[in-house]
């Protein structure tokens, strides 16, 4: 799990170069994290580490280069990062 996340993170920092790299990392345990979450509340079946590699890599590349500004605006995420956005 340590070399995807890792992977995924130099992903989201490549698209989003504003975020540091401990920003990027947290953004992908976040994103990787409510998607599973989500898909357990909703009932469904648990279809593998590739599938959630697969969404995270997806809002990297459609959201990847917004995410700084999401920080600041969700006092869900606001707390894991102390930047001034």
């Amino acid at each position: 799990m340590e070399d995807i996340f890792d992977r995924l993170a130099k992903q989201l920092h490549a698209k989003n170069e504003t975020l540091s790299a401990e920003e990027a990392r947290t953004w992908v345990e976040l994103l990787w994290e409510d998607f599973e979450s989500t898909r357990a509340k909703a009932g469904r079946t648990y279809e593998g580490k590739d599938v959630t590699e697969n969404i995270v890599m997806h809002w990297i590349e459609q959201y990847g280069a917004h995410l700084h500004h999401i920080a600041s605006n969700y006092p869900k995420y606001k707390d894991k990062f102390k930047r001034e956005s």
